[in-house]
């Protein structure tokens, strides 16, 4: 009898983009990917942010590469795209929040979150998907969406809003690249200490409330997710495309 072998996790000889990598999870996304073998490109609008997180990258033995790019701007995107080799791996990461009660919610706020959490997300899923069927790439999309693309909670109808659209968009994309070998999913996590959690975070009623629905006791932390991006990244994960890997420390178990 010959045993089966473990997929490979390695990404070696892959490119990845990874959007709003210059800080939180975006950075952590990148150094996942590096480490594992890709040469990363990360990207965002703050040239200081990825340049310095690219250079630690590459201080580390990696490979990695940064550039602006505002993925909100569609032509951007397309421009970005259309002068680069197809990728093989993209994380749609870059995002934002507005939580307040919908009588507080303004045009301007639906416009910004549903904005850059869905419509950047599809312009830059579609950007990739076009460059990997042109070059007949086997890839990898992986959109950074939420526990809240799979439950409500009060105060944060934008963001839930946005990220329950982008589950549907992660599952239409897969129906529709998977004859070329091209796969979508999504990591949806909970609560992670991040700039952009840090302030909501700091009432103690609101924390007391999140870590009683977080079953495993604790907040989420960027290397919490590490893992999973590399495994949607490689061949390990050969076969799932369409589907959310929820890392939520139980709050979705209920």
């Amino acid at each position: 009898m010959t045993l089966p072998r473990t997929p490979s996790f390695r990404l070696n000889g892959r490119r990845a983009l990874v959007t709003g990598a210059g800080r939180g999870i975006g950075a952590g996304m990148a150094a996942a990917l590096a480490e594992a073998g890709a040469h990363v490109f990360l990207v965002a609008r703050t040239k200081s942010e990825v340049e310095a997180n690219a250079k630690e990258i590459r201080a580390t033995g990696g490979k990695a590469e940064a550039a602006v790019l505002d993925v909100s701007d569609v032509q951007a995107v397309e421009a970005f795209f259309s002068a680069q080799p197809a990728f093989h791996i993209l994380v749609n990461n870059a995002g934002t929040n507005r939580p307040k009660p919908i009588t507080d919610v303004s045009e301007a706020d639906y416009d910004a979150v549903l904005g850059l959490n869905l419509k950047s997300a599809y312009f830059v899923a579609k950007a990739a998907a076009q460059r990997m069927l042109a070059e007949r790439i086997a890839g990898s999309i992986i959109h950074m969406g939420s526990q809240m693309g799979h439950i409500g909670g009060p105060g944060r109808t934008l963001y839930c809003a946005s990220k329950w659209g982008l589950e549907g968009l992660n599952k239409a994309l897969a129906l529709e690249l998977a004859p070329h070998g091209i796969r979508s999913n999504t990591i949806a996590p909970t609560f992670t200490e991040t700039a952009l959690t840090r302030p909501m975070l700091e009432d103690k009623a609101f924390m007391a409330s999140v870590l009683s629905k977080i079953k495993i006791g604790r907040l989420g932390k960027v290397e919490d997710l590490m893992g999973a991006v590399v495994f949607l990244a490689s061949d390990a994960s050969a076969l799932m495309t369409g589907t959310s890997m929820i890392i939520d420390g139980g709050w979705t178990a209920e």
